[in-house]
């Protein structure tokens, strides 16, 4: 799997599971969706996404 497929796959699950804490865990939860969803924006406008540079530290290759 490729970086951006790996960076689209954990954005997606990561707001998935934000939505799921948030309608059965607490409603503050929608937060971290909110969160996740600023974080994409301001990735598109500036070309630096804190996500890829943790999975390049795992190891992900482009």
């Amino acid at each position: 799997m490729k970086l951006q497929a790996a960076l689209r796959l954990v954005a997606g699950v990561m707001l998935l599971l934000s939505l799921a804490l948030t309608y059965w865990a607490h409603p503050n939860w929608i937060y971290f969706s909110v969160f996740i969803g600023l974080n994409l924006i301001q990735s598109a406008f500036t070309g630096w996404c804190p996500m890829i540079t943790i999975l390049q530290k795992l190891g992900k290759k482009e």
